[in-house]
């Protein structure tokens, strides 16, 4: 059975792992707070450091419950849209033939069949953004499997509701969302960076921390500012 501490409105959902020092964390997009504690953690000692931090708590629960979100996209023309963390314009034209996309200076141009509704032009739109991730991500992989001493046996690319990226460490595998194609460049790399660190530490203990660190020393400024930025329009699920 889970362990839950509550405190008034706020819920804590704990796990014991095999770490030295309790970390306490608040996910987007809705402010779910987990804690995680060392094994022996008494659950008072437990209790009483969420009860430290549970104005950390509610500020960063506000920022979230403020942070922009988009608002649903209908790709149609002069709609925005955000590519590697810059606004571009979409321009639509319909023609009997393959559909396409191309960036032209500060527009993205979508080229569909007559009569393509929502569902078609969103497919078209995400197999682009699929297709600009599997560009970018092998050579920032191998970058880092020389930089950090592992291998990825394989990377796919999957929409995430409530996370950037995961990883199976015992596949050799690593997963990432494709509504990164949207953020900058270097946070982008982030996240890739840290779920490779997941294939030498599974959880995120001292240890993880640690070797981020290392490696990536400003990933506390970059993890800000990937949560900060505006998040997709469907309601997340936990």
């Amino acid at each position: 059975m889970s362990e839950i501490i509550e405190l008034g409105d706020i819920s804590i959902a704990v796990t014991r792992k095999k770490i030295r020092n309790v970390h306490l964390s608040v996910h987007p997009p809705n402010g779910r707070v987990t804690m995680s504690a060392p094994e022996h953690t008494r659950p008072e000692v437990a209790r009483a450091y969420a009860i430290s931090k549970i104005g950390w708590i509610r500020e960063q629960q506000e920022k979230l419950r403020n942070q922009a979100r988009e608002t649903p996209r209908e790709y149609v023309e002069r709609e925005s849209h955000y590519l590697w963390g810059r606004r571009y314009l979409m321009t639509v034209t319909e023609q009997d033939a393959k559909p396409f996309v191309i960036i032209d200076h500060k527009r993205i141009m979508l080229r569909v069949r007559p009569g393509s509704g929502h569902a078609k032009r969103a497919s078209v739109i995400n197999e682009w953004h699929k297709s600009l991730l599997h560009e970018f991500i092998p050579p920032v992989i191998a970058r880092w499997e020389a930089r950090l001493d592992v291998h990825v046996k394989a990377y796919f690319l999957q929409r995430m509701k409530t996370k950037w990226g995961s990883c199976n460490h015992a596949a050799g595998h690593i997963r990432l969302n494709t509504e990164l194609v949207k953020k900058p460049r270097d946070l982008v790399e982030y996240v890739v960076v840290h779920e490779m660190i997941h294939l030498i530490e599974p959880t995120h203990s001292d240890r993880f921390i640690s070797i981020l660190t290392d490696h990536y020393p400003s990933w506390r400024e970059a993890r800000a500012e990937l949560n900060e930025l505006p998040l997709a329009a469907e309601e997340w699920r936990e």
